[in-house]
């Protein structure tokens, strides 16, 4: 999962206490409510075996008809009961197991958006859905119905059991002596089952991951010719997960033909020995056969909830496989959260500092290597250099979403990692080449740069943008739902957005990162008239590989390696012939040449 995971107890034990103490301690009334229920349920069932005594015996044998009418009403009573006690334990277990997913989700998609942006890298999409879908439904079973089918069906047992122990203890020793041999077995079944069931998830968890990277790269499959390609790696995964879903229902239907054997076994028991009893007895104890079917009854009526009780450790094995995988990521701490001192981050000037900064992704090569660099309050800032110099590290750095490795960034003398995330993130505004728009209507995207902006603010800010006209040209206006991350717009008009969502925010620090590189000679120049309007006043950092885009920056400083190792505006880094020079000349010839910078 990640680095900062803490350890989790998978033990049968250990999950279904978590389960009972956070998925249903906050429903205990309702819970208790269908215990209640339950025990109704369960003592009408025994009480349909124990009328089958007064119902031979007073009615078949004795032939007293005062007792028909008697029995009659107590027959359409104990159904009665029943068929209520049935229906209030439903209906409460059901509020309770669909309770229990929707907390179960609202958990686990608070701690994803708590989690740091590293923890996606790591992970993928995919999987990370599945947890939310596949997993917590699983996880209803081994909340809701395991656990009230366990319920359920001890109870009928316990009763009936009684009522059989009532009637004739000796023939009730010899029934139950078979089904202890069951728990072996079934306990093997059980840990198979838990096995089956976690694989079963991680595989569906990698086909979510497959179907979404091959819809949403369906234009690069297709480019390429790839789909023979993607349907078999597609392919192959279904078929793992069909061979894995067969072996699971191959383990989960082995614990009935043990409870059929078993139970063949003594109700064999009981037709012999009772049946030997009664003929031997019937002159000397008339009641005996009005007992015998009582009892018979009795046992008829419990094998069906020992049957299930049976199976309920393999069914629950597959909740509980699947309430561990959620349980890891509620139990992931985010790597990057506030200290416990942490204070609001206070804008006065906007400048920033980086000093002697390092970081490092994966804990052995540098992306930055003891960087120093400021940038001054309300100018802009340029980062050139080659790909992989550590230009978007430091953007990355800035609003935390990682933390550096050794040195610090400060804003106005203040270490961003002494205030609090939420103050920080607040006073910065991004806008990057990767463009993510919501699939929702164009003011609810822009309405993203500032929660609770009015209608004037947003088409303000879209105006700033040079994006209301071709807003108001769309056929729904503001209100134009925008598709999946944006495809229903060109690249310009994406753009476009993502500057009046900065602009609505109007944050004093505003990071661009490669804000037109993707887009054409005409789309730049509108994207970059916004620009220029969204960084009048504001401390500025971009980063462009096109310097032509940056030759008015205040200061431009260049990296490489990591490292900082040239600075000063355009004419001076080109009188410096360094590595600026170079790449300013490169790209001037390739411009001149019609090639692509």
């Amino acid at each position: 999962m990640s680095k900062q995971k803490i350890s989790l107890d998978h033990s049968t034990v250990a999950l279904m206490r978590r389960l009972l103490k956070e998925g249903m301690r906050p429903y205990l009334g309702m819970v208790i409510a269908a215990i209640a229920c339950m025990a109704v349920s369960a003592g009408s069932t025994a009480m349909y075996a124990w009328l089958m005594d007064p119902i031979i015996n007073k009615i078949f044998v004795a032939r007293k008809a005062e007792y028909l009418w008697p029995l009659a009403i107590t027959i359409i009573t104990t159904f009665a009961a029943k068929a209520l006690a049935d229906y209030g334990e439903a209906v409460l277990l059901s509020r309770v197991g669909l309770r229990v997913i929707s907390d179960m989700q609202h958990r686990l998609f608070s701690r994803l958006m708590a989690l740091d942006v590293a923890f996606f890298g790591i992970n993928q999409t995919g999987k990370l859905m599945s947890r939310m879908t596949n997993d917590v439904v699983a996880m209803r079973f081994a909340v809701s119905n395991a656990l009230t089918g366990a319920g359920k069906d001890a109870s009928s047992v316990l009763f009936l059991v009684g009522l059989m122990f009532y009637q004739d203890w000796v023939l009730s020793s010899l029934t139950f002596f078979v089904f202890p041999l069951a728990i072996l077995p079934i306990s093997r079944l059980g840990k198979r089952m838990r096995k089956v069931t976690a694989n079963t998830q991680e595989q569906y968890g990698l086909l979510s991951t497959y179907l979404n990277q091959a819809i949403q790269g369906i234009r690069v499959v297709k480019a390429y010719g790839m789909e023979e390609y993607e349907k078999r790696k597609v392919h192959d995964l279904v078929e793992t997960l069909h061979e894995l879903t067969y072996r699971a229902a191959r383990v989960r239907s082995a614990s009935s033909p043990i409870m059929e054997m078993l139970g063949g076994i003594a109700i064999t028991v009981v037709i012999v020995y009772g049946g030997t009893q009664v003929i031997a007895l019937a002159d000397a104890d008339p009641n005996r056969a009005g007992a015998f079917f009582s009892f018979i009854t009795a046992l008829m009526l419990a094998y069906k909830p020992l049957k299930a009780l049976a199976s309920l450790n393999t069914n629950l094995q597959e909740g509980l496989a699947a309430a561990a995988r959620c349980f890891e990521i509620i139990d992931t701490e985010p790597a990057i959260k506030d200290r416990p001192d942490a204070t609001d981050l206070v804008v006065r000037e906007g400048n920033v500092r980086l000093e002697g900064v390092f970081f490092t992704y994966d804990g052995a090569k540098s992306a930055l290597d003891g960087v120093d660099l400021e940038v001054p309050g309300g100018k802009t800032v340029a980062l050139v250099g080659p790909s992989g110099a550590g230009k978007t590290t430091i953007l990355n750095l800035l609003p935390r979403f990682h933390d550096v490795t050794d040195g610090r960034i400060l804003v106005d003398g203040q270490d961003i990692r002494m205030v609090g995330m939420d103050s920080l993130r607040a006073k910065i505004a991004l806008v990057s080449q990767d463009i993510v728009l919501f699939d929702d209507s164009i003011r609810a995207n822009i309405a993203y740069g500032r929660f609770g902006a009015t209608d004037e603010e947003i088409e303000a800010a879209a105006k700033a943008a040079a994006a209301h006209d071709f807003i108001l040209s769309l056929p729904d206006g503001y209100d134009t739902v925008v598709g999946e991350r944006g495809l229903n717009l060109s690249g310009g008009q994406r753009q476009r957005l993502a500057i009046a969502r900065a602009m609505l925010k109007n944050a004093p620090i505003l990071l661009l990162d490669e804000a037109t590189s993707a887009l054409d000679t005409e789309s730049e120049r509108q994207v970059q008239v916004a620009l220029e309007h969204l960084m009048k006043g504001r401390t500025t950092i971009v980063i462009a590989h096109r310097l032509s885009t940056v030759v008015n920056a205040d200061i431009i400083h260049v990296m490489d390696r990591g490292r900082v190792v040239e600075s000063g505006d355009h004419n001076a880094l080109l009188a410096q012939g360094g590595l600026y020079a170079r790449l300013y000349a490169l790209q001037f010839a390739e411009e001149n040449s019609g090639g692509t910078p």
